[in-house]
């Protein structure tokens, strides 16, 4: 397990870091996701998991939206889930990934 799943795996169980490792993977990185999200019109939203204070919460419908549903059917199809309740838990986990992922306010590089 790499540095990156020891990362996710904490901060979210076993169950959802292989669909937040796969999401990250097919963004690019955090990089990535940050951007997909600012792109989306969630850039006040993504910034508070970066930088310090509270986390701004996320919805399921955000990020369905904001991934995409081909991308957000492919990965519950990798992990057994239904598209819906993946989207649930990824707006869930995702804040807290990104904000452990980023741990002195800033994305790492791609």
């Amino acid at each position: 397990m790499g540095l990156l799943d020891g990362l996710i795996g904490g901060a979210v169980g076993a169950e959802m870091a292989v669909a937040v490792n796969q999401l990250i993977e097919k963004h690019g990185g955090v990089s990535g996701i940050v951007t997909q999200l600012q792109q989306q019109g969630l850039g006040a939203t993504v910034n508070s998991w970066i930088g310090a204070g509270p986390n701004q919460p996320i919805s399921a419908d955000q990020v369905h939206q904001s991934f995409g549903p081909e991308v957000i059917r492919e990965l519950a199809a990798r992990t057994g889930m239904n598209p819906q309740d993946l989207a649930q838990k990824l707006s869930q986990v995702l804040p807290q990934v990104i904000d452990k992922l980023t741990p002195a306010g800033s994305v790492p590089p791609r």
